[in-house]
């Protein structure tokens, strides 16, 4: 599976076995964390042999990617609430520079207990949406976790309901290589709880 925003926004994985994030949870936990662990050691295998994103010379310090351990308690059904104008919201980027996306939705679901809720997005002038842009920020933000964020992507679906699993949370390119313009979560999708899955902050 190649994402959508592989240049711009950086892949989870390039391997289909721990990318679905539409779907329902399997129903065999072991699975479902061995097929984790498999993604993660391809991505791994992808971005030493790739020349992008992460640079010849700073593979030995960057390589392997440093992750939570698999935790099927962070993947969630989540319900999708559509927009009906599909509002346009700026993303400042690392660069310094405006990212244009338009809200295509709010993913509503529970987490822990708790009611919680992201803003889905996709870039303006998407017709055709092929893939969810969800980037978000936690209590863990800039200290266990990337400064600037970490991103999901969904795959949409014909129902309005998703599977939201932080375990397949990624950074974006910029953590690697400063050359990448990546957009940071807006205030709608910063969380005030820990979200301790997914990958965690180079060199951490």
């Amino acid at each position: 599976m190649v994402f959508k925003f592989w240049k711009a926004l950086a892949p989870l994985a390039l391997v289909a076995a721990a990318a679905c994030s539409s779907g329902p949870q399997p129903a065999d936990e072991s699975a479902y964390v061995q097929d984790i662990v498999e993604g993660r050691a391809a991505r791994d295998q992808a971005y030493r042999v790739d020349p992008d994103p992460i640079p010849p010379e700073k593979r030995d310090v960057l390589l392997p990617l440093r992750y939570y351990a698999p935790d099927p308690g962070y993947s969630v059904p989540a319900a999708l609430q559509l927009t009906d104008d599909r509002p346009v919201v700026e993303m400042p980027t690392s660069t310094g520079t405006l990212r244009r996306m338009q809200r295509v939705g709010i993913l509503e679901f529970t987490l822990q207990g708790k009611s919680m809720s992201l803003a889905a997005f996709v870039p303006e002038g998407t017709e055709r949406i092929e893939s969810l842009f969800v980037p978000f920020a936690d209590v863990t933000t800039g200290k266990e976790t990337y400064s600037a964020g970490r991103y999901l992507d969904l795959n949409p679906t014909g129902t309005g309901i998703y599977t939201i699993d932080f375990n397949l949370a990624y950074n974006p390119t910029c953590a690697y290589n400063q050359k990448y313009d990546c957009p940071y979560p807006p205030p709608s999708n910063r969380l005030k709880v820990a979200i301790l899955a997914g990958e965690k902050a180079p060199g951490v």
